[in-house]
C-alpha cells in the first residue's frame, strides 16, 4: 500500500441537492474527509441514505452543489483515472468475457494489443483465466462480478469506485469476493472506495471507514480499519474485529 503525506482524496462540506418539480431532496449534506493515495475507503450507511450519490459525485456523473471536491495529484484524468463497477455486471451479453473486460480502453483509445495482454492478466488475477472466450450467461453471479473488477481495472486507473458490487450475491460468495477484492487490491496498489450498507464488510475490507447517516448523508464517523494486514475471514471472530464493528453499528443506531 503506498500512502503519501499529501491526500489522495480530499473532501471539505460536499453537498448535494436534486431538484425536481419545484421539490428540493438534500442528499449528501457537509460531508469532509482526507484518504491516503493507495488507502482503501468503505463507505457504510443505511439503504438510501445518499452513499452512491457520493461515489457518483466522485466518479464526475453527478456535479455537487457546495463544498469542494479534489482528486488525484499532478496529472489525474478523471476520464482516464477512475475505474467504476456498480452492483450489477453490467457485461454486454454479447461480447466474450475477453471483450467485455477490454471495453473501457477501447473507449478510451488505448492500444488494443497491450490492453488485451491486460485483460488476460487481469482475468487470471481475479480467478478467471480460460474464461476469455466465454459469453456472461456462461459464468456465474460471483464470476460475472469479478469480470466487472477487472473491466474496472484494465485501463490501470488511479481511483476504484465500487458501487455495492456483492450486494446482489449469496452471502458465501460475497464473503469469497471480499476476499478476493482485498487480494486484488493488496496486489494493485490503487486507492479504492466501497460502497456498502454492510457493517462487517465494510471493516473487513477497508483501511478507512466513512459512516454514513440515513439521508440526507452526513458523516457521522470517519476513522482508521487498525487490523493489521494481511486479513482473513477469522479476524471477524477476533475482539478488535467486534470493537470496530461494534462503533459503526452504534452511529447507526444498531446497538
Amino acid at each position: 500500500m503506498r500512502v503519501s503525506a499529501e491526500p489522495f482524496l480530499s473532501l471539505r462540506g460536499v453537498a448535494k441537492t436534486y431538484r425536481t418539480g419545484g421539490r428540493e431532496t438534500v442528499a449528501v449534506q457537509d460531508v469532509t474527509l482526507d484518504l491516503g493515495d493507495g488507502e482503501f475507503l468503505a463507505l457504510v450507511g443505511p439503504s438510501g441514505c445518499g452513499k452512491s450519490t457520493l461515489l457518483k459525485i466522485l466518479a464526475g456523473l453527478h456535479p455537487h452543489d457546495a463544498g469542494e471536491l479534489r482528486i488525484g495529484h499532478r496529472g489525474f484524468d478523471p476520464g482516464r483515472d477512475i475505474g467504476v463497477a456498480f452492483q450489477q455486471p453490467l457485461l454486454l451479453k454479447w461480447r466474450r468475457v475477453l471483450d467485455n473486460v477490454t471495453l473501457p480502453a477501447e473507449i478510451l483509445g488505448l492500444p488494443m494489443a497491450a490492453t488485451r495482454d491486460r485483460a488476460r492478466d487481469l482475468l487470471a488475477l481475479v480467478g478467471l483465466a480460460g474464461t476469455e472466450d466465454k459469453y456472461p450467461y456462461e459464468l456465474s453471479g460471483g464470476m460475472q462480478q469479478r469480470v466487472s473488477l477487472a473491466r474496472a481495472l484494465v485501463h490501470d486507473p488511479k481511483l476504484v469506485l465500487l458501487d455495492e458490487p456483492f450486494g446482489a450475491l449469496d452471502a458465501l460468495t460475497r464473503e469469497r469476493m471480499n476476499l478476493e477484492l482485498r487480494r486484488i487490491w493488496a496486489a494493485s496498489g490503487k486507492t479504492v472506495v466501497l460502497v456498502t450498507h454492510g457493517v462487517q464488510e465494510a471493516v473487513f475490507c477497508a483501511t478507512r471507514v466513512a459512516v454514513l447517516t440515513a439521508g440526507p448523508a452526513r458523516m457521522a464517523d470517519y476513522f482508521p480499519v487498525t487490523l493489521g494486514e494481511p486479513r482473513d475471514l477469522t479476524i471477524r471472530n477476533t475482539p478488535e474485529f467486534g470493537a470496530l464493528a461494534h462503533r459503526v453499528y452504534g452511529k447507526l443506531g444498531l446497538e
